[in-house]
């Protein structure tokens, strides 16, 4: 098993030819690389301006984060809401948060930002509102569940967006309960009457998904 599912050079070559991000997250990404346990976690540039673009176009106001790592996926998406809009994003590390909360606090856009700290499982049965976006990168082992449990808050016509829905071509044959748990959660959204998907082989597998 590769580390990459799209030839290096080709992923080089359509992030060069991406809109850059801004400054902030260009020294966020560095200061994870240097600084942080696991810093491939981080969903990187061609993730956050995808997010980015997504969050403009849909005219989203409200999203859900489910695993927030160092915040590069929030600001992104926090950039392209409107001034008045939120991201509450769910994070379990402290570490990462508190991370992440000194960018947050350095962005023109770190208002639009709420961090809850704990499992993401349990802060979304205490949400009673409902959401535009939902972008799903936390546990593997739980990306059905989150899923299951974010279905109900997410407003008509909005976005699940899932990131390593490949999980490095695991999926194919599924050998432990992270693989099964993607791959399961896939064939359900495939299945559903409900929803309606893009399945996109970007980095290691962006799966849009809009509720009907």
């Amino acid at each position: 098993m590769h580390d990459y599912l799209v030839d290096p050079e080709i992923e080089r070559y359509c992030s060069a030819m991406t809109s850059d991000e801004p400054p902030l997250l260009q020294e966020l990404v560095e200061t994870t690389n240097r600084e942080m346990a696991y810093p491939i976690k981080l969903s990187g540039k061609l993730i956050g301006r995808t997010l980015n673009m997504l969050t403009r176009i849909s005219g989203a106001r409200s999203i859900l984060e489910i695993g927030m790592f160092t915040g590069y996926s929030a600001l992104s998406m926090a950039e392209a809401l409107p001034d008045d809009g939120r991201v509450l994003c769910c994070e379990s590390n402290p570490r990462a948060i508190s991370f992440a909360q000194g960018f947050f606090d350095r962005s023109p856009h770190g208002h639009k930002i709420e961090v809850r700290f704990g499992k993401a499982l349990d802060t979304i049965a205490e949400l009673e509102e409902s959401f535009d976006i939902v972008f799903i990168d936390a546990d593997k082992r739980n990306y059905f569940n989150y899923l299951k449990a974010t279905l109900p808050l997410v407003n008509r016509g909005g976005l699940i967006i899932i990131d390593n829905a490949l999980w490095q071509g695991q999926v194919l044959n599924p050998q432990d309960e992270k693989d099964q748990a993607i791959d399961d959660m896939n064939r359900f959204i495939h299945a559903s009457d409900e929803l309606e998907n893009c399945f996109l082989t970007l980095r290691d597998g962006l799966n849009l998904v809009r509720k009907r």
